[in-house]
């Protein structure tokens, strides 16, 4: 579930689609970012259904209801997401109750998509063999390190970040 959080933050910040066509306020259009959406679902689908090896005919049935699943599990994302950034815009302005729904929320979310997921196991149990199932979630992780990874090879080499040396300790027999 964290991955598909990390996949769709990647997939809306930092990806170089994106960064066409801007607006005058330096955002994607709204067509643009709708094409880059849609090549994002079709690549993910390539992705998912050559690391599952499904049929043609799995693949009709399976990824109408994997992108129904993927789209309801990021409208969640997205209001999540959407109340925390109302109150970091209201401040100091933002009730108590308001924060604490925005918490609740956050807190509640990866149960909300565990529940989707169950959801739509349910019928993707109908579609794909034992195997299959047992290698989605696999699939989806692949999908988003692969994501990362071309992230990071596309960083300039300023901002990426260099794990530092672990500083060396006295011991007594130092001293």
């Amino acid at each position: 579930m964290i991955h598909r959080l990390i996949t769709s933050l990647l997939l809306a910040l930092f990806l170089p689609t994106l960064l066409i066509a801007q607006n005058k306020e330096g955002k994607p259009s709204k067509m643009n970012q709708a094409r880059w959406e849609k090549e994002m679902k079709q690549y993910k689908n390539d992705f998912i259904v050559k690391s599952l090896d499904v049929t043609d005919a799995q693949k009709a049935k399976f990824l109408p209801l994997y992108n129904k699943m993927d789209d309801e599990i990021r409208c969640l994302n997205q209001q999540t997401m959407q109340m925390a950034r109302n109150i970091r815009t209201k401040g100091e302005a933002a009730t108590d109750l308001e924060k604490e729904k925005a918490a609740e929320a956050q807190f509640e979310l990866k149960s909300k998509e565990g529940a989707i997921e169950l959801k739509y196991y349910q019928e993707f149990r109908k579609i794909l063999s034992p195997s299959q199932l047992l290698k989605l979630k696999g699939a989806e992780r692949d999908f988003s390190r692969q994501l990362m990874n071309r992230h990071r090879e596309r960083m300039p080499k300023s901002m990426k970040h260099s794990p530092s040396k672990p500083k060396a300790t006295s011991s007594k027999a130092d001293k």
